[in-house]
This record gives structure tokens, C-alpha cells and sequence, in this order.
């Protein structure tokens, strides 16, 4: 598997490139941003881009979605919750940003749903139902590889924020313990800004759970 991280947009977003060697399948997750750097570097490993994977639906993880599919093709998949956010930038908060923050150009190809098993080649992700950031945020879950891509529901050593349209710490928080905190601790957390860290050190030290 080719795993590639890129810190991309005026919020430093973590996006990431997920690709199956064999059959050069690729998709990337939470494309915020630096679209031409990241579909030059497709281009330059030579990968098939079959689907954008968005966490949630705020701007600076959705913002060059469809820049990429224009580009290189590929579904854009997105749970319906975070519909809203893609068309009232004052929900989605790229209004905050708006001369920078692009529209969606274009429909969502596919919605996701808790527990979809989305396929590329031998990738096989697990889709995770985690609101709280956002109504509709959801976590992809590789267990073959031990990985999961939790957008901005947790971070190494703190959670994401609750206090914009639609959020609920509530919610989070119950995401976090009964989603994430139920896997391998093992599983390496790679989120939607800063570090990597894994299952079991945010069970033992992140302070919002002890």
C-alpha cells in the first residue's frame, strides 16, 4: 500500500493519499487545498484516481474536491449530514476564509453510511459514523494495514472542536469511546491537522478522556 501525507491550505490540513500498488487504484482523503501539487504527484507515480474521501464537510477538507476530479476524475464521497455545509458557507465556514474558500462546483457522487465497506484494489476501508465535529463526520477504518483516518473528531492529545454549527462535544466524545477507542491499540490515528499518534496512547493520555 502507498500512503502519502501532504499538509495542504491555509489550515494545514493533513491530506492524504491512499493507493494499491498492484492495480494503481488511489484516493485521497480530505483534499483541503494544493490541488495541482497533489495531482502532480499522481501523475507522477502513475495511479488511477478512483475516489476523493472527505471526513466532513468543512472547507478546508472539501475545498479542491472537485478541482481533483476535474483534473483526474474519480467519485466524491461525502455523508449526507454534511450536505448543508458544501452550500451555506456559514455552516461550512468558508465564509470566514471566503476569498480563498472555493464552492463546490458539482454534486457529491456517493454518500456514506456507517459501517460501508468502500473497496480500491486490496484496500478495503471501513466507514465509521463519528459526529460531533460536524453532524455527518465519519472515520475511515483500514484494519488490514491497522490504520484509521479520523478527519478532525480526535487529534494527538485533544479533540476537534464542537462550538461550530452543528457540533455537539456530547456526541464526540461518545464517538471517540465507542468508535475509536474500541479498536486495536495499535491502530495508527492519522487525523485532519497535526501529528499521527495511535489507539492506545489517546486512551491512556489524551486529557478529555482521563
Amino acid at each position: 500500500m502507498i500512503l502519502e501525507h501532504y499538509v495542504v491550505g491555509m489550515l494545514q490540513t493533513n491530506c492524504y493519499l491512499v493507493a494499491d500498488e498492484e492495480t494503481r487504484q488511489a484516493v485521497v482523503i480530505d483534499p483541503g487545498g494544493d490541488a495541482e501539487r497533489i495531482a502532480g504527484r499522481i501523475r507522477q507515480l502513475g495511479l488511477d484516481l478512483v475516489g476523493i474521501l472527505n471526513t466532513h464537510g468543512h472547507f478546508d477538507h472539501v475545498m479542491d474536491a472537485w478541482t481533483l476530479k476535474e483534473e483526474l476524475g474519480g467519485l466524491i464521497f461525502l455523508h449526507p449530514k454534511d450536505e448543508p455545509l458544501l452550500s451555506d458557507h456559514k455552516v461550512g465556514l468558508g465564509a470566514l476564509f471566503a476569498s480563498l474558500a472555493k464552492s463546490p462546483r458539482g454534486k457529491v457522487d456517493e454518500w456514506l453510511e456507517e459501517g460501508e465497506e468502500l473497496t480500491f484494489g486490496s484496500i478495503r476501508m471501513t466507514v465509521l459514523e463519528t459526529p460531533g465535529h460536524t453532524p455527518g463526520h465519519v472515520a475511515f477504518h483500514l484494519p488490514d494495514a491497522g490504520v484509521l483516518f479520523v478527519g478532525d473528531t480526535l487529534f494527538a492529545g485533544s479533540i476537534g472542536r464542537t462550538d461550530f454549527p452543528g457540533g455537539s462535544y456530547n456526541q464526540l466524545i461518545r464517538s471517540v469511546e465507542e468508535k475509536i477507542f474500541t479498536l486495536d491499540g495499535k491502530t495508527k490515528v492519522f487525523p485532519g491537522h497535526g501529528p499521527q499518534t495511535t489507539v492506545e496512547r489517546e486512551r491512556r493520555t489524551n486529557p478529555f478522556f482521563n
